[in-house]
C-alpha cells in the first residue's frame, strides 16, 4: 500500500468513525438525559418496557451507555473493537424493534438501526486507522484478538436479550388471545361489557 493509499484509508476511517461515532452519542444522550428532544431514561425505559425489554429502566440505561459510551470511543478512535461491538449491540436490539415493519425506514422498518450495525461491527474489524487515539496509545486497546473477543460476547449477550424479548412478547400474545377467548365464551364483547341478546334501541 502506498503512502497516498494509507492516508486516504485513514481520512476516510476518521471521517467515517466521527460521523457514525457522533451520531450514536447523540441517540444515547436522548436516552440517558433528555438531550434532543430525547425522554430520558424513564421515559425510554417505559418505551422499552412497551416493546419487551424489561425491566425498562435498566434496558434504556444499558442502550444509552452503549450508545453514548460506544459512539464517543468510536469518534475518538479508542477502544475501537469494544467500541464498536457495543454499539452494534445496541443498534442489533434496535433492529429486532424494527423488523417486523420490513426494512424501509419510511415504514418503520430497520433500514437505519441496520445500517448503524454495520458500520459499527466494520469499524470493529477494520480497526480505527492512524488518525485515532488507538494508534497514538500504540493500540494497547485494539489487539487483534479483542475483535472476535469483544464481537463474540456482545452477539452472545445480545442474542439473549433479544431472545428473552421474543418470549415476553409472544407470551403476552398468548394472554391476550386467551383472554379475547374467554370473553368471547362468556358473551362478552369487545368493550368487555356483557352482550345482551334480542335487546334492540
Amino acid at each position: 500500500m502506498t503512502r497516498c493509499t494509507a492516508r486516504r484509508r485513514d481520512v476516510g476511517l476518521l471521517l467515517l468513525r466521527l460521523g457514525t461515532g457522533g451520531i450514536l452519542a447523540a441517540h444515547g444522550t436522548q436516552k440517558l438525559f433528555g438531550w434532543f428532544g430525547g425522554h430520558g431514561v424513564e421515559g425510554t425505559g417505559q418505551f422499552m418496557e412497551s416493546v419487551g425489554y424489561a425491566p425498562g429502566k435498566a434496558s434504556a440505561l444499558a442502550a444509552g451507555i452503549a450508545e453514548t459510551g460506544g459512539g464517543t470511543l468510536l469518534a475518538l478512535g479508542l477502544g475501537t473493537p469494544a467500541a464498536g461491538a457495543a454499539a452494534a449491540g445496541a443498534m442489533a436490539g434496535a433492529t429486532a424493534v424494527h423488523a417486523p415493519n420490513g426494512f424501509f425506514a419510511q415504514s418503520g422498518g430497520y433500514e437505519y438501526p441496520g445500517l448503524l450495525a454495520l458500520a459499527t461491527t466494520g469499524l470493529a474489524v477494520t480497526g480505527p486507522g492512524r488518525l485515532s487515539l488507538d494508534h497514538a496509545l500504540g493500540h494497547r486497546t485494539n489487539r487483534a484478538w479483542m475483535v472476535p473477543v469483544a464481537l463474540g460476547m456482545t452477539a452472545a449477550a445480545t442474542s439473549v436479550v433479544v431472545g428473552l424479548r421474543y418470549r415476553r412478547l409472544r407470551e403476552t400474545e398468548e394472554r391476550d388471545d386467551a383472554q379475547e377467548a374467554l370473553f368471547e365464551e362468556e358473551g362478552y364483547g369487545e368493550d368487555g361489557f356483557e352482550e345482551v341478546k334480542g335487546y334492540e334501541e
